[in-house]
This record gives C-alpha cells, structure tokens and sequence, in this order.
C-alpha cells in the first residue's frame, strides 16, 4: 500500500478528483482512493491519493553506501585520535558559495550535535574551525590550509540548478590548484539532494545524506585518519 500527493492544475470539484485518480491508475495504483482534496487558489487542487501497488522490486540490484568501519562513541574516537595521531584532528567546516542554510553544517560542528549526539565541537581530540554560511570557496581552502586541516566539511542544501555539484566540483578543483597530490584534507560533502554513491564522480572522498549524525561523521574520519593499526583496535 502507498500513499503520494501532487497538486494538479485544475480548479477543485470532481472533475479534478476524477483527474487525479487517473493520474494514480497510470502511476499503477489500483484502485486509487482519492482520500484528501484541497483547493489551492481557484486553479489548482492539492491532492493525497492511497491504494496498493504491484510493482516489484529487486532489492539485489540496489545500491548502496555501506558503512564499512565501526561507529564509535565519542570516547572511542578521542581514543584512537590520541593513539593514532598524538596531536588533536582538525576539522574545518562552512556552507560553501551562496548558500547560507548553516542547519546542517551546525548540527554536525556545533556542540548541540543532533538527535541527541553532541557535535564534533565536543570530541575532546578534534579542533572544529566552522566558518559559517556563505563563504567562498577560494576562501575555504585559504583558511583550510592556514589551520593545516585533517578534513574539511561542507553542507549544500541550495540545489537549484545543481548549484551544490557546481560548488562541490569547484571546490575539489580549488584544492587541485593549491595542494600537491596526496596533501589535500580529506574532502567530505553532505545535504539532502546529494547521492551518497557519487564521490568518486565529484572527486571527494565521502558524500553523507539526509539523516546523517555527527557521531557518523567522526567514526569515519577516525577511519579514514587514523592509524588502521590503531582504529582497527577499537571496539566495534
């Protein structure tokens, strides 16, 4: 059983109704029940339409990025830091170009964190730079270099047009110009339209997606910073 919504450009009543439970038919919804309508202006109708589906899907050929180390708990990532490192990982973060949504970027830095996990900020062994909204991208990587980063992390939610893969492209690009080949920081990208299986695509190393947590993003930069020898010890 499924439910969707979608407005259609046709006044409310039941010509409309009738409209959209075609709509859903042609979706494969049968029988389409036509379970809310709702006027919006004098020429369109807002619908939610609800009715099974015998659609099938092959959940073999789905792909998908796993999680291929553990998720550690903050003393666990403080831990191997300090073993593997000896000195504090430096992160630095902002929201790149035009976009100014800090939701993201923040919930992931800022001691806050999200769903109840504390932000980097709290990770004892990591020294958090958040530049913040709308920052250049040549001024990113001046500022990662100056703060000799381990990682910079940038949140796109501002799509149109692609203008998060236009940033993230010019980001990785600005890096190139600037570092030798095995210096750059570790390059991570997150917000809700990007597809976690494109960083090879864009030239990062990791895309995160809706829904990521700040004790994700730690555990994976302990991995990928870290030591094996050393983050491989940590419990899982």
């Amino acid at each position: 059983m499924v439910q969707v919504s979608f407005t259609l450009p046709l006044p409310a009543g039941k010509r409309a109704e009738g409209a959209a439970a075609q709509l859903a038919g042609r979706m494969g919804i049968d029988p389409a029940m036509v379970v809310h309508a709702r006027p919006i202006g004098e020429t369109h109708t807002f619908f939610v339409v609800y009715g099974p589906v015998s659609h099938l899907v092959d959940t073999s050929t789905v792909t998908v990025v796993e999680r291929d180390h553990p998720l550690l708990t903050p003393a666990e990532a403080n831990q191997a830091i300090r073993r593997g490192l000896r000195r504090r990982l430096v992160v630095v973060g902002a929201c790149i170009g035009t976009d100014a949504h800090t939701v993201g970027i923040d919930a992931i830095l800022n001691i806050k964190g999200l769903a109840g996990e504390k932000g980097l900020e709290y990770y004892r062994e990591m020294r958090v730079v958040n530049l913040g909204a709308q920052v250049a991208v040549d001024d990113l990587v001046d500022a990662a270099l100056a703060e000799q980063a381990d990682a910079v992390l940038v949140s796109q939610v501002v799509t149109q047009r692609d203008a998060h893969l236009h940033n993230t492209r010019t980001l990785v690009e600005a890096f190139r110009a600037r570092t030798r080949a095995g210096q750059r920081p570790l390059l991570v990208v997150g917000g809700p339209r990007f597809d976690e299986s494109a960083a090879e695509a864009l030239g990062v190393d990791r895309v995160f997606g809706r829904g990521t947590t700040p004790r994700e993003v730690a555990s994976f930069l302990v991995h990928r910073l870290v030591p094996a020898e050393v983050s491989d010890e940590v419990p899982a």
